[in-house]
Formats: structure tokens, sequence, C-alpha cells
């Protein structure tokens, strides 16, 4: 894989088939306990983020334990969104784990990307760190949804560009969480695999976001 294509945060994921016509209309009920307990882990993503900037001026160094728990709040994130709203990739139920599973022109792209909420209210300091408001992302989950239904297919061009949707957004996110200096490309990488990664693929349907 050529230096160029790699970046440090690298999202994977596999479409599940066959995937339920029906279950897309509750699952953003089914997701609602992840939810609240990503509202608290998010607070704790900004906090430790604070205090992982004061670690890298004064040692140079970014503290290995808050770098772990943060990109597990990014992988728990991501797992939540391809179930639900992000792509509705996959009708496995996200487990409750920060483990791995086998002002810049970046945040106004990624902003119409989400619906903006995530990142300004990232920015402006209020509580709310998630997927906010449906944005390109989820407008076109709906739409492949929606013709999961009628069909009992996804379009598979559909969710290789949700999915280089989602791996922009997360791309960012780990830029803006201090995780690398590598400032994210803009490129959309479309796709199951992502084209930084060289090792083995994670468990089919689910999304992994991995350190480098």
């Amino acid at each position: 894989m050529a230096a160029a294509q790699a970046y440090p945060v690298r999202v994977n994921a596999s479409l599940d088939a066959p995937l339920s016509r029906w279950l897309w209309l509750v699952k953003w009920i089914l997701v609602i306990p992840h939810y609240i307990v990503l509202a608290f882990l998010w607070l704790a993503f900004v906090v430790l983020t604070a205090a992982a900037m004061v670690a890298i001026v004064v040692t140079g160094r970014y503290p290995r334990a808050i770098f772990e728990f943060n990109v597990g709040v990014l992988r728990w994130t991501w797992r939540v969104q391809y179930y639900a709203i992000g792509a509705f990739g996959t009708d496995r139920y996200p487990p409750f784990t920060l483990a791995e599973d086998p002002s810049i022109p970046q945040y106004i792209i990624v902003g119409l990307f989400t619906g903006s909420g995530m990142w300004f209210a990232w920015q402006y300091g209020e509580q709310q760190h998630s997927w906010a408001g449906l944005g390109l992302i989820g407008i076109l989950a709906v739409i492949a949804a929606v013709m999961l239904l009628v069909t009992g297919r996804y379009p598979r061009q559909m969710f290789d560009f949700v999915l280089g949707l989602n791996r922009w957004v997360l791309r960012v996110a780990g830029y803006a969480g201090l995780m690398t200096d590598q400032y994210p490309p803009f490129r959309l990488d479309m796709g199951g695999e992502d084209p930084g990664t060289l090792a083995a693929p994670p468990a089919a349907g689910l999304g992994g976001l991995r350190p480098a």
C-alpha cells in the first residue's frame, strides 16, 4: 500500500447479508441505551482530550491510557452508527465495550456530512457528542433502508459511499482528538476496506478503528 494512501485512523466494515427489511425502523429505539452511555463517554472524551493537550505540551507525548480510552469511544460510536442511522449496515446489535471487536475546512465538510450537531456542539462545549441531526450520511442511510424495505437488498454502491463519508468523519474525529498530527486527507475512500489497513479486516458487519 502506497504511503500516500495510508492514514493513521482506519475504518473498516462489511455489509451484512441478508439484512432485515424492517428492523431498521426500530433501531433508533434499540440504540437508546448506547446513546445514553455515549453521552457520558463523549463528555469524558472532551475532558481527557484537554488533559492530553496539556500532557503533549509538557512532555511531548500523548498519554497511552487516554489514547486507548478515546479510541475506544470512537470505536463504540462507530459501531452504534454503523448499526443505526450512520449506515444501517448490520443487524448485529453493537456490544457495550470500548474494545476493538475482531473551525477548519474539515469541520465544515464533516458538519455537512453529519448534520453539524456533533461538531458545533463539541466546539462550543455543549454535552451533545453524537451524530446529531441526519446530515448527508443520515439521509443516504435512510434512503438505503427504504430501498432495503422495498427490494430486500441494500444498494452496494450506496453502502460504499456512506461508509466513505463515515470514514472521513472518523478521521477528522481522530485528528480533532489529538490522536494524530497527520492532517486528514480531503479524500473519499469508499468501500469496506480502508486503504490504510494492512492487517486482516475485522469481523463481518463490525467497523474497526485502529490506532497506527
